[in-house]
């Protein structure tokens, strides 16, 4: 087995430590982002001399290209980022403010942008490395009083497709990690609930969020079991551009995607109608 450095962000809870608990398991050396500074040595009493923390805010650019360059510079070459650092936010549209929106865009989209800016330029001129991203499978569907969060999420998928196809002459690659529900505390105390203000969507809202939250801890999926995934895809010589992880995240995308493509169809001639007679087809990847 090749042993690689791992960068993930946020590794103190979740699927991040469950990450970066199954690269170090396989051998990998790995530094591991946290935003408290008491759980620095933490992350790196799991395996000394090859856990590595650093204390970094994702929504901050400057602090993480410098940490980047650091990283590269003391532990080596980062051949394997997993941008994962991020929350949930919960709330009906109308109920969420802007500054909620910005404050989940800026950890879910801004915070993943940066960090893959910032490794980026090393994976390329080394024509080697693999950028997983961590989206949803509400990067794929949507669920009723998550769509900020699902905002966030989707444009994560909007951004690292894209992305893919820029760089699959240049040997990187590039995965998005679809998760459903996963026993971490996502759905508990790390997610950030809007405050119930508009009667209206009591009795369509009220259920739903008291069912999220009694989900909290019981959720199908299991950490471990990702991190194997993931790890399962690093070694594959042809991985994945989106990989769907769970089997209630299989069921619940397929249902969004086939609502979409219910939608195309029924509306298909009044797609076509908009066309210039004499236009050109963009050109497809």
């Amino acid at each position: 087995m090749t042993t690689r450095t791992f960068l993930i962000t946020g590794v103190s809870s979740g699927l991040g430590r469950a990450f970066a608990q199954g690269a170090l398991a396989a051998g990998h050396t790995v530094v591991g982002t946290v935003r408290r500074a008491g759980d620095l040595a933490d992350f790196e009493a799991l395996a000394p001399g090859r856990a590595h923390a650093r204390q970094v805010d994702v929504t901050d650019d400057e602090a993480v290209f410098a940490v980047v360059g650091e990283v590269e510079k003391t532990v080596g070459p980062i051949d394997v980022l997993i941008a994962n650092a991020g929350y949930g936010h919960e709330g009906v549209f109308e109920e969420s403010s802007m500054a909620e929106l910005r404050a989940q865009f800026e950890a879910n989209v801004f915070g993943v942008a940066a960090t893959v800016h910032a490794v980026l330029p090393g994976m390329r001129e080394r024509r080697s490395g693999h950028i997983f991203a961590v989206s949803s499978m509400g990067g794929l569907m949507s669920v009723p009083g998550l769509s900020y969060y699902c905002g966030s999420k989707y444009a994560v998928v909007g951004m690292m497709e894209s992305l893919a196809k820029e760089v699959a002459g240049l040997g990187v690659k590039v995965t998005i990690i679809e998760p459903g529900s996963f026993r971490t505390a996502w759905a508990g105390r790390s997610m950030v609930r809007s405050e119930r203000s508009i009667a209206d969507y009591d009795e369509f809202f009220g259920p739903i969020r008291e069912a999220r939250q009694a989900a909290s801890g019981n959720q199908l999926g299991n950490p471990q079991k990702a991190a194997e995934a993931v790890l399962a895809v690093l070694d594959a010589e042809k991985p994945p551009v989106h990989l769907v992880l769970g089997s209630d995240a299989l069921r619940l995308v397929a249902n969004g995607r086939a609502a979409v493509t219910a939608d195309i169809e029924a509306w298909e001639e009044l797609s076509r109608s908009t066309d210039f007679p004499d236009g050109h087809q963009i050109a497809s990847n």
